[in-house]
């Protein structure tokens, strides 16, 4: 453990014994609940020249046999999100949150994506999920191009229709951004979240994005922080070493996690933590999905234990 994470992890055991109070869970009993994103399951399938969707059920055995407590889809139907809701229960796994695709930048296809989203929504709440989780598509798929501001105009109004209609279901909208829409001065990012109502638009802080967007900067996902934390109702987990990322989540690497969990913590921001560990061209070849996540996921509840007694 290097001075850093030392110095964050002291801050935070300090933090979590000032909220713990009467009838707070006992350190020595896990209660938090920690989910996985299917993204990074893809890609250590990928890797290993799988096909997650081959076979849905052993995926998600090996989804439980690392300890996490809960896994977020992508939500493609209400179809196969109530399909997917049966696996889940044979294998003791929640789903309080779900990511949808959704394309509103554009007005001829923003109201057959909002009302996608919806249905999709409406098939996911009875199996307990709380979060609709998205990323506005951008332009074109693998294209570099960026959105006009009448673009991001549309766009925002349709991601605040879409979080009001969530909020009458009782689900909360939470924006989540790529690296893309950093760029040209962070424009698309900011403009989502200071054109939105905060009620019917929450935040997703993928802080690795967020890092890799502003250049591998730690400073823009505290920057990030301060300016929109209180509206963090899930945070996306993923840690690198030298820009690239690892195998297995730690929470001392190019991103200190320990002080990112104690800077939320100190503002009762308590957010729905889900793994997003995924591996790239030149991340290590030494684990498979499940070994990395088995690690992972001990590591984030390390990290993130300053949430214990108050989660």
């Amino acid at each position: 453990m290097n001075r850093r994470h030392f110095l964050a992890q002291s801050a935070a055991a300090t933090t979590a014994s000032a909220f713990a109070g009467p009838g707070a869970a006992s350190p020595d009993i896990p209660t938090m609940h920690l989910a996985t994103n299917v993204y990074p399951w893809t890609t250590f399938y990928r890797r290993e020249n799988r096909d997650w969707n081959a076979d849905l059920d052993t995926g998600l055995a090996e989804v439980a046999a690392t300890g996490v407590s809960g896994f977020e889809p992508v939500g493609q139907s209400p179809d196969q999100i109530r399909d997917l809701g049966a696996l889940l229960r044979k294998h003791g796994l929640e789903m309080r949150s779900l990511y949808v695709n959704s394309k509103l930048h554009d007005p001829a296809d923003a109201p057959a994506s909002i009302d996608a989203a919806l249905a999709i929504a409406d098939a996911a709440a009875p199996l307990g999920c709380r979060f609709v989780v998205t990323n506005p598509s951008p332009i074109r798929w693998g294209g570099g191009e960026d959105k006009t501001d009448a673009q991001l105009v549309e766009q925002a109004k349709n991601l605040d229709r879409l979080g009001a209609e969530l909020r009458k279901r009782g689900l909360a909208l939470a924006y989540h951004n790529h690296d893309a829409e950093l760029r040209r001065g962070g424009r698309e990012f900011h403009h989502m979240l200071a054109a939105t109502d905060p009620e019917h638009v929450k935040f997703c802080l993928d802080a690795h994005w967020v890092f890799r967007g502003c250049g591998d900067s730690e400073v823009a996902v505290f920057d990030a922080v301060r300016l929109y934390g209180d509206r963090v109702v899930e945070l996306h987990l993923r840690q690198s070493a030298g820009g690239v990322w690892t195998e297995a989540f730690d929470g001392a690497g190019d991103i200190d996690y320990g002080r990112l969990a104690a800077a939320l913590a100190e503002r009762k921001i308590l957010p729905h933590l889900v793994l997003e560990q995924a591996v790239e061209e030149k991340s290590p070849r030494t684990l498979d999905a499940v070994a990395a996540h088995r690690i992972g996921q001990a590591n984030a509840r390390q990290t993130f234990a300053i949430f214990e007694p108050i989660q």
